[in-house]
């Protein structure tokens, strides 16, 4: 297994980011998922703002960055409401967005996984109904889907919530 390591994302890296979410988009276009991501999303602006806030992130392998996500302090305004209902409303959490790879990086979502549970007690994710990929790798790690929630933009979402040990 590779010895990814996760680094802060810095204005030098947002070319790198760009093209590491155009391959996520490839992913997931030869997977069947068409609607999630059209070109020009996520934005250029949102990766910008992502790394200005300092929550932009890269999975490395040596020196070379094969994966991007964000990871963001909640609260996340498009989790406010939701058509279910969360495991734990209350608890403080992290979010994970935005979260691509270069098609050959495998382990990319535990190696997430590992550093996000290991800082945050609580995390929530949400995708596309058509990201099967995505949904599959959720619940292998331990996330519970708790119902719809909708972008700004008003498109729905799969929510998730994972809970560590209080």
């Amino acid at each position: 297994m590779n010895q990814y390591t996760i680094a802060r994302a810095t204005t030098d890296d947002l070319e790198r980011i760009m093209q590491l979410l155009d391959y996520g988009r490839e992913i997931m276009r030869s997977e069947g998922n068409i609607n999630q991501w059209p070109v020009g999303k996520p934005a250029r602006a949102t990766i910008v703002d992502d790394i200005h806030a300092g929550n932009s992130y890269l999975v490395m392998d040596g020196d070379t960055a094969v994966a991007t996500f964000a990871f963001i302090p909640g609260p996340d305004p498009t989790y406010f409401e939701i058509e279910g209902e969360w495991i734990d409303r209350d608890a403080p959490y992290y979010v994970i967005h935005r979260l691509a790879s270069m098609p050959q990086a495998h382990g990319i979502f535990a190696t997430v996984m590992n550093y996000a549970k290991a800082v945050a007690p609580s995390l929530r994710i949400d995708t596309h109904e058509d990201n099967s990929i995505m949904q599959h790798n959720i619940l292998k790690h331990g996330f519970s889907y708790c119902g719809i929630i909708y972008l700004l933009d008003g498109n729905p979402r799969l929510a998730y919530q994972w809970l560590g040990k209080k």
